[in-house]
């Protein structure tokens, strides 16, 4: 049924981000259209969207009263590694490793001026299958 993931960034620098995750992080990605890239991950995807430029929220939400927020983690198999890659394509790194025990975990800049969590579990993914 449920078949995979598709996050949003509302963002003013939505362009920005995107060259990010195609630049930096080396996602590939597609064209929906326009230049609105999508980007393809191993277990999801992410689809970077201009916010509303009076409130920097996405557009619809503003006035509502209500509060949202989300966490966005990457994931990888070896954190070294992958943060020696990144910091080498100019990632900057905003914590130290910390074993978290279910992980090892970091977390990292992104424009603007956003942080996102990378971490290396230590747990077992089990299979998903639609």
């Amino acid at each position: 049924m449920i078949k995979g993931l598709h996050v949003t960034f509302f963002t003013p620098d939505a362009d920005e981000l995107r060259n990010f995750f195609r630049d930096k992080l080396g996602l590939p990605s597609s064209d929906a259209g326009g230049g609105w890239l999508i980007f393809d991950v191993p277990e999801g995807e992410i689809g970077c969207h201009p916010a509303d430029e009076e409130s920097g929220q996405a557009p619809g939400s503003a006035g509502s009263g209500v509060t949202v927020s989300q966490e966005l983690s990457l994931y990888c198999d070896d954190l070294q590694q992958t943060m020696s890659i990144l910091k080498e394509r100019g990632v900057e790194f905003t914590s130290e490793v910390e074993d978290k025990g279910y992980a090892l975990t970091t977390r990292f800049r992104i424009p603007g001026n956003l942080e996102i969590e990378l971490y290396q579990p230590r747990y077992r993914k089990s299979s998903a299958t639609g």
